[in-house]
């Protein structure tokens, strides 16, 4: 049996889309990752409002905070990952995860290198449970948010079961 394109999402389950760019945030660039991620997320069934815009550095802590304190099952992030001074969306995320999930943030990194982005390695993106809000942070390109996207495709759904209390290992 095969996995299936994408573990459809618990009933009810809530999913936030947050792109960290000082640029975007001030109206000089367009946010384009952001709509890929809430897009996928609301074809998953997620309900996931716009995504939110904040600039690089400790607005990215706030948001996370709120949304973890709302009850949010998932927050995905784009940008701050790399090695940019300004890059700090994983200090920012750390705080917050009581359990890493490295083999997922690991996942998302080998798929770029499978997909010809040798630099795909550079990033310091995370995954982890803060409380129970699956956060996962995907660089900013277009090309890695696919990437990222296809990779929590078959898993976002069960993890979100899973952290409510469900989602049997058959």
């Amino acid at each position: 049996m095969t996995a299936p394109e994408h573990a459809p999402a618990p009933e009810g389950a809530r999913a936030v889309a947050v792109t960290v760019s000082t640029r975007a945030a001030a109206g000089e660039y367009e946010d384009l990752t952001g709509p890929l991620i809430a897009g996928a997320l609301r074809e998953w069934g997620f309900h996931c409002p716009e995504p939110v815009v904040v600039p690089d550095g400790e607005d990215v802590g706030r948001v996370l905070t709120e949304q973890v304190a709302a009850g949010v099952d998932v927050v995905v992030t784009t940008g701050g990952t790399g090695l940019s001074p300004s890059d700090r969306t994983p200090e920012q995320t750390a705080p917050l995860l009581q359990r890493t999930l490295p083999l997922l943030a690991a996942e998302i990194a080998r798929r770029g290198v499978q997909n010809g982005v040798p630099t795909a390695v550079l990033s310091r993106g995370l995954a982890g449970v803060a409380g129970r809000t699956l956060v996962v942070n995907l660089p900013g390109s277009r090309g890695a948010v696919r990437d990222g996207l296809a990779v929590l495709a078959p898993v976002l759904g069960h993890a979100v079961a899973q952290l409510r209390g469900g989602g049997d290992h058959r």
